[in-house]
This record gives structure tokens, sequence and C-alpha cells, in this order.
């Protein structure tokens, strides 16, 4: 009788514990059921965009939903960063994170409306870009000490545009006039889209993009390229000496991008999305194509992602207090 009660009772704990098992399955194969948005800070046609364009289209081929890129531009990054953070943890609203959202804003910005770090739940990395130094032609100008020297006979006349305040391409532009002593103004503009036609009819002098948005136009002929920010030549335009080679020594600022959500994702759909990022990139074609463009794709755990964001704050934290910026959203 005993025995019977005993088996009795350990039928009724297999069922529980499967039947848990059961609800934790389902409610990984739940997701996704629904539209996902993937919310880029910048205008259409910049790294960003390619990246959530490139994801998209990777995941729709897996997933049976749609997945649409959503652009939020405007306060570097910030208005999208902030929706994004302010959306539900479910998986359907994403965000392409950068270096400006992520490690340069918060010690920029006197007051977030979001925490940079505590309100996102970290993906993958995507992929990076050096930046790339680029006049307008009509400046005659072919060469960074060439720039210079205009710049030091032009105290404050000259210009530098970026694709706003706060971004890698606004820093690299301060680091700039650290390294050279130069005093340069800075336009900020929403996007690339705005800065080019600017760019190129010279009504600025200079400006900071990612080498994967300006490989077109300088192929083209349409700009000079100067010198990209990396340390080394990027192996999609060889021919573009590095800053750092031209009298700017460590001279490193570069662009990067990554995936987040909001933060308290679950874990497992966290996973899920690393693994389908992971899978996209790593693709053969789309890597190739990326790689030709400028970016170079590396994605990643969701831990060493959080460890770039730790250092990345931490160096730019120090470049923005050197030069005194700072800024209310």
């Amino acid at each position: 009788m005993q025995f019977l009660i005993a088996a009795k009772r350990l039928f009724i704990v297999w069922l529980v514990l499967f039947g848990l098992l059961q609800s934790g399955v389902q409610a990984q194969t739940q997701w996704p059921k629904q539209p996902i948005r993937i919310i880029v800070t910048f205008t259409p046609g910049g790294a960003p965009d390619i990246l959530a364009r490139v994801l998209a289209e990777q995941w729709q081929k897996n997933l049976n939903v749609p997945v649409l890129v959503e652009n939020r531009p405007g306060v570097g990054g910030n208005i999208g960063a902030d929706f994004v953070a302010k959306s539900e943890p479910d998986g359907y609203t994403l965000l392409i994170g950068t270096v400006g959202i992520h490690a340069i804003n918060g010690a920029l910005y006197d007051k977030l409306s979001f925490d940079p770090v505590k309100d996102f739940t970290p993906i993958s990395f995507l992929a990076s870009t050096p930046n790339v130094l680029i006049v307008s032609k009509q400046l005659g100008i072919t060469n960074l000490q060439e720039l210079v020297e205009l710049a030091k006979v032009k105290p404050n006349q000259l210009t530098f545009g970026s694709s706003g305040i706060g971004t890698s391409l606004h820093m690299s532009g301060e680091l700039f006039k650290d390294m050279t002593g130069v005093q340069i103004r800075h336009i900020p503009y929403k996007g690339r889209a705005q800065s080019l036609p600017d760019l190129v009819s010279a009504r600025i002098t200079m400006l900071f993009d990612n080498l994967s948005s300006s490989l077109p136009l300088i192929k083209a002929g349409e700009v000079q390229a100067l010198g990209v920010t990396s340390l080394k030549r990027s192996p999609a335009a060889p021919e573009i000496p590095t800053l750092a080679e031209q009298g700017l020594p460590g001279f490193e600022a570069i662009s990067w991008f990554s995936l987040m959500a909001p933060a308290n994702l679950p874990p497992d759909i966290q996973m899920r999305l690393n693994q389908l990022t992971r899978q996209a990139l790593n693709n053969p074609e789309i890597k190739a194509r990326l790689l030709a463009g400028g970016l170079d794709p590396a994605p990643g755990s969701p831990q060493e992602l959080s460890k770039l964001i730790a250092t990345e704050s931490s160096k730019w934290g120090r470049v923005i207090v050197k030069s005194g910026a700072k800024l209310e959203q």
C-alpha cells in the first residue's frame, strides 16, 4: 500500500515537472509572434542603417514575422535610444547601439532621460569601422599637413561637420583639435545626408564620417579623403593613410555598432537574438559584402559587449573632460 502511495506521489511530481518543462519550452517558442522593429538613431544610408537592414533581411529568412527598420534620428542618437529604453522588454523593439549612445553621451550630457548602460540589455557587438576625414574638393587640400596649416592661419574660421553632437564623428573632431592644437568650429547635423551637400559645396571645411558611408563618394572623386582614424589602414581603402602615420601618433577613433534591447529582456530571447545575429553576420556572403564596404563584422557574446562599453566609456570620458564639452539634452 505504502509503495502505491509513494509511486502515486512520484508520478504527480513527474507530471508537475513535465508541465513546467513544457511551459518553458512553449514560452521560448512563442517568440517571435509579431513584427520586430529595429530602431536606427540616424538617417538612412549610414553604417547603423546598413547593419540594421542586413539583420532584417537575414532574420526574415529564418523567422515567420516581418522585421522592420525604423529611423529615429536626433540629439546624437538620444531620441531613438530613449524610445527603446522605455519600450517593453519583449524582444520586439531593438536598437542599433553606437559608441556615441553607450560610451560618450553619458559623460557629454548633463542629464539624460535614460541610462546608457542600466536601461539596456546587451545582445551582441555587430561591427566596427574607422572614421575618415574628408574635405571638399573645392578647397584644393590634398593632405593632413595642408589642412592643419590652413587651420592655424585661420583660427575658428574653419568648420567640421558631424552626424550629431556626441557621436564618434563629433568626438573624432574634438580629438583632432586636441592633438593638433587648432581651433575649428563644430557644425552638428541630424545625419550624414544633410552634411554631405554642405561639404561638397565647401559650406563646411571638413567632415568626419564613417568610412563605410563615405567610400562611394571618395571613389567617385566627389570629396577628398585625408586620412582614416584607425591605427592601421583599412583593407577596404588601403590607399588612404591613417592620421596616426601623418603626424598624429596614437590617433584612434573607431565607430562601432551593437544590438541592444530594453533592460530586463528574458535571457532566452536575449540568447536567441544573439544566435540570429551571429548567423547573419558570419554568413560568408554578408561578411564579404560588409568588409568591402568598410565595415568589419565581429559578432560576440553579451558579456564581451558589456566589457567593451565599459572600456570605451572610460576612454571617451577622459576626452570629454579634457575638451570641456558639456551639453543639455
